[in-house]
């Protein structure tokens, strides 16, 4: 079923291959795209992006569009062609292969008519076995047999690696429950219009499975004040940022004295979870409100909460009424999306969710040359090179931190395009018979019983997190690996007939940024071997922060929305990455030109090599978005817009200034003890 609420942010941005230094031709960089009315030093993001955002608005099924988006674009359309085939031979592949089930899946979910006429009977057993619950014993019971068919309520499962002990996978209990963006939506007034709308949407979606108009407005309200309490007890992405907020691990015994009412050994052997010695209640506030919840609630009460989110997570996979209904609120007020996407781009979705890795597989077979893997090692080693370099010419550190700093960039595990080993299918049943529903919560058990059989067991380090056709990149602090899907590896961020500059400027400073997040504000709590250990003295992480400080305030200046502005605390991982990567990667490409001094002094369509390096960079973040959707990310999101990432880390370097030739008081010339510098 779908599940907004509970998927984990995104942590990235992308990356690129490396190649040998060749004179660009037009395609890899369109100077026709610059505007040169605007002034390159006070509005460098314009002087890069305003012309190609006036050509290019956001589509209508979209809430945002950009360089990001556009490459999101062609891949989903290569995943629709393997999709698309999928299904037209799905009868005549091999039984019980990848091609087969992906072709049955997708062909479920394209039958409209069968889906228009099933209505909401798929999930009229479930209704059923909510209108019988009783009491608390029967609200509990029904949200651990929820949870064992893969489906979270009130509170969110999974198994991760364990804080302290990496090596070993461990099961995590967090906050949860929540049908708006975060807690704060729930309290301050700016977001009073959204809880209005929200309560009208649950009524409507009550109505859709015959609750009388007025039950379904009484519910509603019901369905709110309950989330409300949950929000209150919840905590908000910035302080879920910090690793002592998502870590709190307990015996069971002590558990069950924090939720006396919610037995946590039965609740694990009802999932097959291999839970002994303890597991993370990661935020022991909340889950003393959900148990508290269990016996001053109503069990009428809790019937409303469930039935609400047991139609608004199926409702992507009903009659139409339903999907319409989620869109207008999910898609529209939240994030003023126009117009649905097209249905075969949310059923492709679906298969993505439900059999990602899968369809990876068949995405890389036909869009993705094993050569590229070999050719992106190249540029991570020069950025590995370039970042140790800096870690060991840092003014601010002691020899002691930077020892332990250093021996954390050599564990440095990158992964490039794909997995060296995929993952095994058998035992999903994704029959052609089977309603779209059913396939979907097929895979939904089928992944949810796969997540939880890692419980209790070593962490298996070649695993990745990210499917290969995803347009995105992400570090991972308790393997302490850099992570590039093959989708990634494409124009502006990589060109094998760019020059160097572009490349190292686009996805040489992605990688770099990677790299950043083991140093970051909370990368740097984690150890060599992703352990959270304190690995700095304490006057080391002092001078860090004091230098992290400026970086925030630098973002909290910027403004998104009018009277809205950016949070540099959430954003601070993200933005120190921007910075530690871009200089990174400017320092990976003297070295590149240092071995090849006579590209070094050429000039491509009239621009520098340097020019040129941060002109890519620019580039990468080009996007517009809806106002809908950048409040939402505003308050969600640890990434800062795109037109702020622009500029904001080359505003700190002095490269870029001598680069364009940009005098003092430029807006791209930050003040010298504003300037800031980190890694």
């Amino acid at each position: 079923m779908k599940n907004r609420i509970m998927k984990p942010l995104a942590l990235a941005v992308g990356m690129g291959l490396c190649t040998a230094a060749l004179a660009a031709p037009s395609g890899s960089f369109d100077i026709k795209e610059l505007d040169t009315s605007k002034n390159v030093c006070n509005d460098f993001n314009g002087f890069v992006n305003a012309k190609w955002l006036a050509a290019n608005p956001i589509p209508a099924d979209r809430t945002r569009w950009g360089s990001f988006d556009a490459l999101r674009k062609d891949s989903l359309n290569v995943q629709h062609g393997i999709v698309d085939a999928a299904a037209a031979n799905a009868a005549k592949a091999a039984p019980g292969s990848i091609e087969q089930k992906i072709g049955y899946f997708y062909a479920s979910g394209m039958d409209e008519a069968a889906i228009d006429k099933a209505g909401f009977d798929p999930i009229k057993p479930e209704l059923a076995r909510i209108d019988g619950l009783k009491n608390t014993r029967d609200v509990v019971a029904y949200i651990t047999e929820s949870y064992a068919k893969g489906h979270p309520v009130a509170f969110r499962f999974y198994g991760n690696a364990d804080f302290k002990d990496s090596t070993r996978q461990i099961a995590y209990a967090n906050q949860g429950g929540l049908g708006l963006p975060t807690a704060d939506y729930y309290s301050k007034p700016d977001f009073e219009k959204i809880r209005a709308a929200y309560v009208a949407h649950i009524a409507r979606t009550l109505q859709l499975v015959g609750v009388s108009e007025a039950d379904a407005q009484q519910q509603a309200k019901t369905v709110m004040a309950m989330e409300t309490r949950l929000a209150s007890a919840s905590l908000v992405p910035t302080e879920l940022r910090q690793p002592e907020n998502r870590y709190h691990y307990v015996s069971i015994t002590d558990a069950d004295k924090v939720t006396p009412n919610f037995e946590w050994a039965a609740f694990f052997k009802a999932q097959g979870a291999d839970v002994k010695d303890g597991f993370s209640l990661s935020q022991p506030k909340f889950f003393a409100e959900f148990d508290k919840m269990l016996t001053d609630v109503p069990a009428s009460d809790w019937q409303a909460y469930l039935r609400f989110h047991a139609v608004d997570a199926a409702s992507p996979y009903l009659s139409k009424p339903f999907q319409e209904e989620d869109f207008t609120f999910n898609a529209q007020t939240l994030n003023g999306q126009k117009e649905m996407k097209p249905r075969w781009e949310r059923t492709l979705g679906s298969v993505e969710e439900g059999m990602g890795m899968a369809l990876g597989q068949l995405y890389v077979a036909k869009a993705f040359s094993p050569e590229s893997k070999t050719r992106a090692l190249a540029l991570v080693n020069d950025l590995r090179a370039a970042y140790k370099s800096r870690i060991e010419n840092l003014p601010w550190m002691s020899d002691a931190t930077k020892k332990k700093a250093l021996e954390k960039w050599a564990t440095f595990t990158p992964k490039i395009g794909y997995p060296d080993k995929w993952r095994d299918w058998t035992g999903l049943t994704i029959k052609s018979t089977n309603s779209y529903f059913d396939n979907v919560q097929a895979a939904d058990q089928f992944n949810y019983a796969y997540m939880v059989g890692k419980i209790g067991k070593p962490v298996d380090r070649t695993e990745w997190g990210m499917t290969p056709q995803t347009v995105n990149a992400y570090y991972n602090s308790l393997k302490n690996e850099i992570v590039f899907p093959a989708a990634i590896l494409q124009r502006p961020f990589f060109d094998a007939k760019a020059d160097d500059a572009l490349n190292y400027g686009g996805i040489g400073a992605v990688i770099g940024h990677e790299m950043g997040h083991g140093y970051d504000d909370q990368g740097s709590k984690f150890d060599a071997q992703g352990n959270n250990v304190n690995w700095w003295t304490d006057e080391d992480r002092k001078a860090f922060e004091a230098r992290t400080d400026l970086l925030a305030d630098q973002f909290n200046h910027y403004e998104a929305l009018p009277g809205k502005f950016v949070n540099g605390k959430l954003t601070m991982g993200e933005n120190i990455g921007d910075l530690g990567g871009l200089n990174a990667a400017y320092d990976a490409l003297q070295m590149a030109l240092a071995r090849n001094p006579a590209e070094a002094k050429k000039k491509i369509d009239g621009y520098t090599q340097d020019q040129r390096f941060f002109l890519n960079w620019g580039r990468v973040w080009r996007g517009s978005i809806r106002p809908e959707a950048q409040l939402t990310l505003l308050n969600t999101d640890p990434h800062a817009p795109a037109q702020f990432r622009a500029i904001g880390a080359p505003s700190n370097m002095p490269a870029f200034a001598q680069a364009f030739q940009c005098k003092a008081g430029d807006a791209m010339v930050r003040p010298a003890d504003k300037q800031v510098k980190i890694w």
